[in-house]
């Protein structure tokens, strides 16, 4: 079983930036492929970006598409979320979570892992 767990999140302007972290434990890791999602208050829990076991593909939703940047580090066992101008509706808890897909682009119901969360709060 993999244990995530997220940090990076905090307070930023509109047009900052801030880079997630997920940090995997446990057995085999490093062998699935990861994705970051986004809940707001009052709404359903979103992709956001996903990438291969390998990190060589990638994909993203399109409201961040040319803003965020997903990689990992398999031999740290971690995945990033570089979040570049970043808007007011970025504002949302963050999750990564793992699956057993080759798939980039999955739904929330079809990751097995999760992290607790860390809030992004983007101020005007």
């Amino acid at each position: 079983q993999v244990q995530l767990v997220e940090s990076g999140g905090g307070l930023v302007q509109t047009g900052g930036s801030l880079t997630l972290s997920c940090a995997a434990s446990g057995r085999n890791s490093t062998n699935f492929a990861m994705g970051w999602f986004r809940q707001a208050p009052g709404k359903e829990r979103e992709f956001v970006a996903g990438i291969s076991r390998t990190g060589g593909t990638t994909g993203y939703t399109d409201s961040v598409k040319g803003r965020f940047t997903i990689s990992r580090d398999n031999a740290k066992n971690t995945v990033y979320l570089q979040m570049n101008s970043l808007k007011t509706e970025d504002t949302a808890v963050y999750y990564c979570a793992s699956h057993p897909y080759t798939k980039i682009i999955v739904t929330a119901s079809e990751c097995n892992q999760w992290g607790q969360g860390t809030q992004v709060t983007v101020s005007s």
